[in-house]
């Protein structure tokens, strides 16, 4: 029950947090089965879905070491090439609206992993998840002004590196 009830916010999170990837099921499954693990030491003290926003980070940075170990060790190689389902246009769009589209995406999705920590999970609960900010300080274990800082911070650094990055990619056009 708690799996079926939680699910989908355990996916956003760890999408949101990791970027996605191949693993994302591996660790959400991971994510309930530390829940699992931990429930005889759940005090009630909070809700359960507050233990397991704090469970789903945990395993979220974890990912996030690993990849960048990873990342560290390995020579960048050349994505793979698209599915036929991905070619296909849109019906309402052309191929350099699609284009503009998935650069800007990518672009977002990179300045939004450049941020730093905090700052991803307080954006994620807080965007995202629509967490208040009381409750995204009891997931964090952060003062609520902290909470809020982190907020103000990252959505300016988020919006100054997009700004970057697009300004880098008209000038060099």
């Amino acid at each position: 029950m708690i799996v079926r009830e939680h699910q989908s916010m355990v996916f956003r999170t760890l999408l949101r947090m990791t970027g996605g990837g191949e693993q994302i099921k591996d660790l959400a499954q991971e994510v309930f089965l530390r829940l699992y693990r931990a429930l005889p030491h759940f005090r009630r003290d909070a809700k359960i879905s507050t233990y397991l926003y704090r469970i789903v980070l945990n395993v979220a940075r974890d990912e996030w070491k690993r990849r960048q170990k990873e990342r560290a060790n390995l020579i960048p190689m050349m994505d793979a090439e698209e599915s036929w389902e991905e070619r296909l246009a849109h019906p309402g769009r052309n191929p350099e609206q699609l284009l503009l589209v998935k650069q800007t995406q990518a672009v977002v999705e990179s300045a939004f992993m450049e941020l730093s920590e905090p700052e991803r999970a307080v954006l994620v609960l807080c965007c995202q998840e629509e967490c208040t900010y009381e409750e995204a300080a009891l997931i964090l274990n952060l003062p609520i002004g902290t909470v809020r800082t982190h907020l103000h911070r990252g959505r300016q650094r988020l919006k100054e590196k997009v700004r970057e990055r697009l300004n880098r990619c008209v000038i060099n056009k």
